[in-house]
């Protein structure tokens, strides 16, 4: 029989949304924090361009709404936006209070930044270019000091325990061995899924793990065809790609072409800081032609003060970006889909909650906004934490079952299966998407799953969560956002505010 243990609060993943939940929660109950490998490794910590919130004089609120809705492509729910953008300076602040060491000017005041289809400088920084990684900290620093949060790292989740419709907790590998975690709630904060693509800037980690658990026990997703792909990472042959945040471009640098010639005034009134999916498909045309550059020297000797993590990462593969260009290409980045959810983190099945990168809140809709998403953890997760606080216990816990962690049997096998997948999707189900080419993929991909060996439990999510993403992408029959089709190249009014669930 598998080990059992009773939490109240049950929280898998270590992200901004994770820590956070888990650090709020321990106020109302005990806290069980589950994560794949340590607390550090999830997409929070690589995050270099911020946290966008209306802090700034001239800023507001309704602009930062307005900018959100533009980026979301008739895609938002407004209700989420206002949300996002009313409680997130408070969440920032908070942050700052809990030690967070973010960038401040002369006047002690925050150094707010500027990022691609912003209308004003709204980007909180840390350390320059290492924003994630000082919110992971601060909020792993915040974790670690509660008496009442457990944490289990090198623990994967399996599937979800449902009985009778609710979610009692789930059943898991910790160290390999089986255990059943028993929780009044449970909360999905499991990140992304940037691994299903040949180039990505997500964690190994990266999966989409909850996704697919999610959708195995029932719960409604939507949305999955629209993945955004960051138009600059480092063109290197890496797993996952470094990362040229948008800020190096919000100060400056520009796109060009082996012969130095910039194309982005062409495609867009906005250039460079065109929203993510314009300045991506620019880049990706291009790539077709030659390879596509960051130039970065106009920034001088600035770049290494304002970038002090981009200029390292280039330093170590011999690129000095105050003389050389830098060589970029388009990588998967930010899943807008996933779970479903309210305004206050629930799921469509009773006692789960969603948060993060995992969640659909509606906040995205079809396009991420720049620097909304480590925001949208905040606060979406200061909500849940609350919500948590009124959940009923368990009344009755699920019978013991006998089951035991499946034995991996072929990991090289389950590797190449791995390999597979993130070709067909980048092929298939990438930047510029058809329909011949989607069908392609839910073929490739359905003798992928059939051929997996067994116990290879995180390649069956990599695949699973791969054709949610065809499926949404097929039934899509438009443009939209992060979801690009050449056979439907433009978007159509009837698809306006129409969600796909999976």
């Amino acid at each position: 029989m598998p080990d059992r243990t009773r939490t109240r609060f049950l929280v898998v993943g270590s992200g901004v949304a994770g820590l956070h939940t888990a650090w709020r929660a321990s106020q109302h109950g005990e806290v069980l924090l589950l994560t794949k490998r340590s607390l550090f490794d999830s997409a929070t910590a690589y995050a270099q361009g911020g946290i966008a919130a209306a802090l700034g004089a001239g800023d507001s609120p309704t602009l930062h709404r307005q900018d959100t809705l533009a980026a979301g492509a008739a895609l938002c729910d407004a209700a989420a936006v206002q949300v996002l953008v009313e409680e997130g300076p408070a969440r920032v602040r908070e942050l700052q209070t809990a030690g967070a060491e973010f960038d401040l000017d002369p006047s002690g005041e925050l150094l707010l930044g500027r990022e691609a289809a912003h209308s004003t400088n709204r980007i909180v920084h840390a350390h320059g270019d290492q924003t994630g990684a000082e919110v992971a900290r601060t909020l792993i620093a915040r974790v670690r000091a509660s008496r009442h949060i457990r944490v289990l790292e090198r623990a994967r989740v399996l599937d979800l325990i449902v009985v009778r419709g609710e979610c009692c907790g789930v059943r898991a590998s910790v160290a390999g061995k089986a255990m059943e975690i028993v929780a009044d709630a449970t909360v999905l904060a499991t990140g992304g899924c940037g691994q299903v693509y040949r180039y990505t800037t997500n964690p190994v980690v990266a999966t989409g793990d909850g996704f697919a658990i999610a959708h195995r026990a029932g719960v409604t997703l939507a949305d999955m065809e629209f993945v955004q792909f960051h138009p600059t990472a480092l063109d290197t042959p890496e797993n996952p790609l470094a990362l040229i945040s948008e800020a190096v471009r919000g100060e400056g640098a520009v796109l060009v072409t082996e012969r130095g010639e910039r194309f982005m005034q062409k495609v867009h009134r906005l250039a460079e800081l065109a929203p993510r999916d314009v300045v991506a498909r620019a880049i990706f045309r291009q790539q077709k032609k030659s390879r596509v550059y960051l130039d970065a020297r106009k920034l001088g000797r600035g770049f290494a003060k304002r970038f002090p993590g981009i200029f390292a990462l280039c330093g170590a593969r011999g690129i000095d970006p105050r003389r050389d260009l830098i060589p970029v290409t388009p990588a998967a980045h930010y899943m807008m889909g996933g779970v479903v959810t309210d305004l206050n983190g629930h799921s469509s099945m009773k006692r789960l909650y969603a948060v993060g990168e995992v969640a659909r809140t509606g906040v995205h809709g079809a396009n991420r906004l720049a620097s909304n998403s480590l925001l949208e953890g905040l606060v979406f997760a200061e909500r849940v934490a609350r919500d948590l606080a009124a959940a009923a216990p368990l009344t009755r816990l699920p019978a013991a079952k006998r089951w035991a962690v499946p034995p991996f049997a072929d990991r090289g096998a389950a590797q190449v299966a791995a390999d597979r997948v993130r070709a067909v999707m980048w092929d298939y189900a990438g930047i510029a998407r058809t329909a011949k080419g989607l069908r392609t993929a839910a073929v490739e991909l359905a003798d992928i799953e059939e051929r997996l060996p067994p116990g290879a439990t995180e390649e069956l999510n990599l695949v699973q969560t791969a054709r949610l993403i065809v499926d949404g992408a097929l039934r899509r029959k438009e443009s939209r956002g992060g979801h690009y089709r050449s056979d439907f190249p433009r978007a159509k009014r009837t698809w306006r505010g129409r969600h796909i669930e999976l």
